[in-house]
């Protein structure tokens, strides 16, 4: 069986997409620095190799000792917050790295790669379900950096052939049974929402209810995590020849309140709730349109919010402090 490098495999969705890797009888290979990521997190039947992407001769020597037919390049910085405070950092950690990772490559005759990108792209965009086609504006380097290793990887498909798919996330969430999110310091809405309900936090913060939505608050698209891994394998497939750029969303959006009341249904109790003011740059609206990867890959997301939250919470239940007891 073809043997897939998984970039990051020891990180939140990284880590989710080697284990279906796995289960699919594909020889999966995780190349992951472990700063953010997990050793604990990658796969039973996955190997680890232990290395930093920005290190040329050490990706150098995994392609030269491994017969790899694809990549799936999940590496990168991925705080809004922080690559504000930090952008030299995100520049090297996900322009950088990406760079080296292609050089490398190229040079070993590699040439199908799925990108992990991301809604933040589009940045503020002034429709609420957001197309392909929608202009690219990001507002924070973050953003910005995932744009250019876009556009950096559509120029060496165009001089070098290669073949790749660019998947642009809208909101992750969920876990599987061995895997879950565990981000230090953690930002996403569900980990700290889940985090209050089991009082390992004094409550859920919401930023903002004055929002022109149905209450006032802010609607996203969470997608579930395992619907993310499976579209990352219809688009190893995909990427062998040409470039696609892909949403993955739901097409569904759930206000903040919305969540709150699901993951109260889901707990069984009241959840604290600490109402703040708004946070700069946050659109009301962000839904997905994913017709596109829907109507060509044949790819549909199977889990809904509740199932999402439901997986959420049985993981942190059993990893109350996340990989680390």
């Amino acid at each position: 069986m073809d043997t897939v490098l998984v970039t990051g495999g020891a990180g939140y969705i990284g880590s989710v997409v080697a284990e279906l890797l796995v289960s699919r009888g594909y020889s999966t290979l995780v190349l992951d620095n472990l700063r953010s990521g997990h050793r604990e997190a990658v796969p039973k039947g996955a190997r680890l190799i232990e290395a930093d992407l920005n290190d040329r001769a050490a990706v150098d020597r995994v392609f030269a000792g491994e017969s790899i037919a694809a990549v799936v390049h999940m590496a990168a910085a991925i705080e809004v917050e922080e690559s504000v405070r930090r952008p030299l950092l995100y520049y090297r950690e996900n322009v950088g790295s990406t760079l080296t990772l292609l050089e490398a490559m190229v040079a070993a005759g590699v040439r199908r790669l799925v990108f992990s990108s991301t809604a933040a792209v589009y940045g503020v965009p002034g429709r609420a379900t957001i197309t392909e086609e929608n202009p690219t504006r990001p507002v924070n380097p973050y953003g910005r950096t995932k744009l250019l290793c876009e556009q950096l990887i559509e120029d060496v498909r165009q001089a070098e052939g290669l073949g790749y798919v660019a998947l642009r996330y809208f909101n992750a969430a969920g876990a599987t049974e061995d895997l879950g999110e565990n981000h230090v310091p953690e930002s996403h809405l569900i980990p700290r929402l889940l985090a209050a309900a089991a009082g390992r936090a004094p409550q859920i913060d919401v930023y903002g209810t004055d929002y022109p939505t149905a209450d006032g608050t802010c609607v996203r698209d969470y997608i579930h995590v395992v619907d993310i891994a499976e579209a990352h394998l219809a688009a190893i497939e995909r990427a062998v020849s040409g470039g696609a750029v892909y949403n993955l969303g739901t097409g569904h959006g759930y206000s903040v309140r919305q969540v709150i009341e699901t993951a109260e249904r889901v707990v069984g109790h009241a959840i604290p709730v600490q109402v703040l003011g708004r946070r700069a740059g946050d659109p009301p609206a962000l839904v997905a349109d994913s017709s596109r990867i829907r109507r060509e890959l044949g790819w549909q997301p199977k889990r809904d919010l509740e199932e999402i939250l439901r997986s959420a919470w049985q993981w942190a239940e059993r990893h109350p402090h996340g990989y680390s007891g």
